[in-house]
């Protein structure tokens, strides 16, 4: 071979060298090369390195909680260069302790427990309001004659306690009824089941939309050997009833959120969190899956059912998903104030929406959901 022809090869074999040396290194659109020759997508190729932070939910795994499972999953929170740690609720789980002891950055509650939990002393802050309709109900049987609030005087009221009572206690104070006065009402603690109610040992049970209420559909009517239908329950929503309250928001702890640069991770936390619930309006099914992969103790068809309710109490979201309304937020402390879930307005500080408006700035596409409309599911007995 000739002297140039030998220079060639040399050239050659170096630039195969270059070649293999890259292979699963960083490129510069952000993807790897897998040693199959597959690319996949790097989620944190632009970060240093993750930020740990953790969210506090404050029930089991559910969809209830699915934008945060799909936020996880689909790695939008990766993309925000967070390492997002999700922690389980349980009964003797108070969101709000968690958070303001430090062992969580991030929490989930209804309003008027972090208000109520702020009152007594706990520095914490609503950065996000997610849910923006409550999601509660009481559920009678439709033939108990039951018709009203005014009815349920004399009758055998359930109702979970743990903060979840006010609602209903603030229904029956504006009907004239003192929940507290055993001559007027009899308040049952009610498990987190609707076994009272089917067994006919309370005259009305608390139900959220989007699970009790779906328990109580997916049992079989031993009359008729079918389920349950919508027209065997009389039921009473409290966004009707006109003493709804907020429910499902983010809050972080103030003198955390003062800290130099935690601003940011909220924001980028909080970006992650409504693409999460995006996706899960627009992907229901892949939604559903990442919930039944993330392990609830409830089946398939209750968890779409859930996902279907819980979309119907996000979207849409007027003025962004997240940003809360500020005249339901104005009745929500109107009506604890009223009914003495706090002795006091909260207080500005209590409130923040400038980092959600922040974090919506960051997303592509439609995060308002105003043609969101909820779909049919079809239940399986026992939720299967």
């Amino acid at each position: 071979m000739t002297r140039k022809v030998w220079l060639m090869i040399l050239l050659l074999a170096l630039a195969a060298l270059s070649l293999a040396a890259c292979s699963g290194a960083d490129t510069d659109n952000g993807q790897t090369v897998a040693e199959s020759g597959e690319t996949e997508t790097s989620d944190s190729a632009e970060c240093d390195e993750l930020t740990p932070v953790s969210l506090q939910l404050q029930w089991v795994t559910q969809s209830q909680f699915a934008g945060y499972y799909a936020a996880l999953e689909e790695g939008f929170w990766a993309d925000q260069c967070l390492d997002v740690t999700i922690k389980e609720g349980a009964v003797e789980i108070v969101p709000q302790q968690v958070v303001a002891a430090g062992d969580a950055e991030f929490g989930i509650a209804w309003v008027p427990k972090m208000l109520a939990s702020r009152e007594q002393g706990a520095d914490l802050v609503n950065i996000a309001q997610v849910f923006q309709r409550s999601g509660t109900q009481q559920v009678a049987w439709a033939d108990s004659g039951i018709t009203s609030v005014a009815d349920w005087a004399g009758k055998r009221v359930g109702t979970w306690g743990f903060g979840n009572e006010w609602e209903v206690y603030a229904a029956l104070r504006q009907a004239g009824i003192e929940p507290d006065d055993t001559s007027q009402v009899t308040i049952v603690q009610q498990p987190f089941d609707m076994s009272l109610l089917l067994n006919r040992e309370i005259d009305v049970a608390q139900a959220e939309v989007y699970n009790e209420y779906a328990q109580l559909l997916e049992a079989t009517n031993p009359e008729t050997g079918e389920l349950y239908q919508p027209e065997d329950f009389t039921v009473f929503d409290y966004n009707d009833v006109g003493t709804a309250m907020l429910q499902d928001h983010i809050f972080v702890r103030g003198d955390w959120l003062a800290e130099e640069g935690n601003e940011d991770i909220a924001e980028r936390f909080l970006r992650g969190a409504f693409q999460g619930w995006i996706f899960c309006r627009d992907n229901f099914d892949d939604c559903v899956q990442i919930v039944l992969d993330a392990g609830p103790t409830l089946g398939e068809s209750h968890m779409q059912w859930q996902l279907n309710e819980i979309n119907n109490l996000i979207w849409p979201s007027p003025n962004g998903v997240g940003v809360m309304d500020q005249a339901l937020y104005d009745q929500t402390v109107a009506i604890a104030t009223e009914f003495g879930v706090i002795t006091e307005n909260p207080g500005d500080d209590a409130l923040r929406t400038d980092l959600a408006l922040a974090a919506l700035e960051g997303i592509d596409g439609d995060t308002t959901g105003a043609n969101f409309e909820k779909i049919e599911v079809e239940l399986a007995p026992g939720g299967e």
